[in-house]
């Protein structure tokens, strides 16, 4: 706690206060306070802004996610898969308290895009479990997540899904006060966890100002079999950002911001830690172009620069990973055009530079990565009720490398995405989706090219340059229901890959030189990876009702599910690494002084399983939180105190490859205090 507090005031004094920007209710809340249910999670009402899933702010045949910042707070977390724990469809790779990256409907690192407002996060998580997302969830305003067709407008590399983390770190909105600002600072039980973090937005004029930063130290957690050894985390950031508004009634801008993020933590099946570093330039534009058939141009780009390090316990580097990566897109909005009412068409271009030097440089030699991309976005209404999407993206992807071979290769890739979608609504009530998509993904660098040991996750990779581009043709059918006190969403949805790449564990153990033998007596798995035909099927639903509605108070009933089953197509065999099944319920309260609820989760066993893998327990999640805001007049300061698995139940995640060897926290309690000015 006084590590907490020393922290805590050395950012104070270090950092000018940041943003307080309140995050986007659920509908019929308080916009200064949104509802959220212990599990973190709000679902997007017609009545939000979602900023992710297309264009214009409209809703998609798909279901978009979004968790807003008062959750994000309240649940705590090294990681941004943390902060996404309560939504549908959503599981992460847990493999350690720094790099934990979001899995959607059984799809991972080199299908789900991971984006800082709609900006590539440019690390190399996708390269190794054991690497880190350089996104703090402290510095979030909201989390969007999009599966589906959806995801077209951010690449080959979104098949499975997209996160979306939104701050305000390049302001794109005018403020109307001169100032806000938020202070948040939180102690955990679990691991002796101190968090702190200081937003401030600003205006001078025309212009608007941003600042934040965080500061986050955690000690190894607890079990319920006793202390999780190496599962330390360590971290910090700073951003500053500005915006100038300009032209009539300020509707064009052009910002920039410069983002910095440090960490340290440990890996907990093994007694290496990782040292990480990032920093990052980010620019942000919008031009008004009048009320005719242009209408906007918005121009956004990042460069960064990353780079982290392997270490061994007294500080000797066995290896550097470095990541030199630049994003630019652009996207001009029409206004009506003939029948359809609003399009958009974009482009965007991405350099990546990867190399490793060290231990594990012969894992994955360096790589450059070209990426130019086109797409055409439409979304109109067709009739009163009926809303119709349509989207297609054609990329060209240069990938050079050296595989095991000691061949330099490059590879060219021209996938080519199209989708269409329809949203009908019967009266505001019922709303029913479908949407079709064939989406096409060229091989990461990893599934090409990797060559020798990563001591990170304790495999021995090895890729394949002749893999051909992976296709997923794809059904989903959605149902809202929003009527009096009920809200209920629903996905179904089914996917027939063609050359599904995976990483398929031989059930051979290998030493660092390549030698490898049937059996244990060596220390890294051996992985291989392969593509064949692939099928994922599964469901989704979250449930609110309101048992009591007066005034300002309400009582809600919430309930979610969700399942992913994934086979492949010759052998029938399992594809690895998939989440089980979860279903879950609680209650919430909602009321002007004080929120508070409970929820209860079971996942399920894991008994369908990949090759050379093993079987997963099930586990039970109870969650409980209580919000006080203890004065009337004030309503920015709130009191939290936060439950994480009540019951301390050993929890294992069936998608990680450590799980035998890593338990998930055990009982926690978290006590936050966040002062807000508004």
């Amino acid at each position: 706690m006084l590590k907490f507090l020393a922290g805590a005031s050395a950012l104070a004094l270090a950092v000018s206060p940041a943003a307080a920007q309140t995050a986007t209710p659920a509908s019929g809340t308080d916009p200064q306070r949104p509802a959220i249910s212990p599990d973190g999670a709000t679902p997007a009402s017609g009545a939000d802004v979602i900023v992710t899933a297309n264009p214009f702010g409209t809703e998609t045949p798909t279901i978009v996610a979004k968790v807003n910042r008062d959750a994000i707070l309240k649940t705590g977390g090294d990681s941004i898969s943390d902060a996404l724990a309560g939504v549908p469809g959503i599981s992460d790779t847990s493999f350690a308290p720094g790099a934990n990256r979001p899995i959607i409907r059984g799809q991972d690192a080199a299908r789900v895009r991971v984006l800082e407002n709609g900006a590539s996060s440019s690390d190399v998580s996708d390269v190794g479990p054991d690497h880190g997302i350089p996104v703090d969830p402290l510095s979030a305003q909201s989390i969007e997540v999009v599966r589906g067709a959806a995801t077209l407008r951010y690449g080959s590399q979104a098949i499975g899904g997209v996160v979306n983390i939104i701050n305000n770190r390049v302001p794109s909105v005018l403020p109307t006060r001169p100032f806000n600002a938020e202070a948040s600072g939180s102690f955990g039980t679990v691991n002796n966890a101190g968090e702190g973090t200081l937003l401030a937005d600003g205006r001078a004029g025309n212009i608007a100002l941003h600042a934040d930063g965080f500061y986050r130290y955690t000690d190894d957690y607890d079990t319920p079999l006793g202390t999780q050894q190496n599962s330390f985390f360590r971290g910090h950031g700073e951003t500053g950002g500005a915006t100038v508004f300009f032209g009539p009634d300020n509707k064009s801008r052009v910002g920039a911001a410069i983002e910095q993020y440090n960490s340290r933590y440990g890996i907990p099946s093994d007694d290496t830690y990782l040292k990480l570093r990032q920093t990052k330039y980010v620019e942000r534009s919008s031009f008004d172009l009048g009320e005719g058939l242009l209408r906007s141009l918005n121009v956004d780009a990042s460069y960064a620069n990353y780079r982290h390090t392997e270490n061994e316990p007294d500080g000797t580097v066995d290896t550097t990973f470095r990541n030199k990566e630049f994003d630019g897109r652009g996207e001009l909005l029409f206004g009506p055009l003939g029948a359809i009412q609003n399009s958009a068409v974009g482009v965007e271009i991405q350099h990546r530079n990867f190399s490793a030097v060290g231990e594990d440089a012969s894992y994955l030699f360096p790589t450059k990565t070209d990426t130019q991309a086109g797409y055409l976005f439409t979304d109109t209404p067709v009739g009163d009720a009926f809303h119709l999407q349509v989207a297609g993206r054609v990329e060209h992807i240069r990938v050079t490398g050296t595989p095991a071979s000691d061949v330099p290769t490059r590879r060219n890739y021209t996938p080519l995405s199209g989708s269409i979608g329809a949203l009908y609504d019967f009266s505001g009530a019922v709303k029913l989706g479908a949407t079709f998509s064939s989406t096409g993904r060229a091989p990461l660098i990893t599934e090409l090219f990797a060559r020798g040991g990563h001591d990170g996750p304790n495999t021995f990779e090895t890729g394949d340059p002749t893999l051909k581009i992976e296709r997923s043709n794809s059904l989903e059918g959605t149902l809202r229901v929003t009527r009096d006190r009920l809200r209920f969403e629903g996905s179904l949805y089914s996917s027939w890959f063609s050359n599904y790449i995976y990483g398929d564990l031989t059930g051979r153990t290998c030493d660092d030189d390549g030698n490898c033998v049937v059996g244990d007596a060596n220390e890294l798995r051996e992985l291989n990876y392969r593509q064949q035909g692939a099928w994922f099927r599964g469901v989704e639903a979250d449930a609110h009702y309101a048992v009591f509605k007066r005034d300002e108070t309400r009582v809600e009933l919430h309930g979610l599910a969700d399942y992913t089953r994934a086979t492949f197509d010759h052998d029938r065999g399992n594809v690895p690494r998939i989440p089980p099944y979860r279903v879950g319920g609680g209650l919430d309260l909602v009321s002007r002084r004080l929120d508070a609820g409970a929820m209860f989760t079971h996942a399920g066993r894991q008994n369908e399983y990949g090759a050379f893998d093993t079987r997963t327990p099930g586990y039970n999640q109870l969650t409980a939180q209580a919000t006080l805001r203890p004065f009337a007049s004030h309503p920015g300061i709130e009191l939290a105190v936060v439950g994480q698995n009540l019951t301390d139940d050993v929890q294992r995640n069936a998608a990680a490859l450590n799980k035998d060897s890593v338990v998930l926290p055990g009982r926690n309690v978290r006590f936050v205090l966040r002062v807000a000015t508004f």
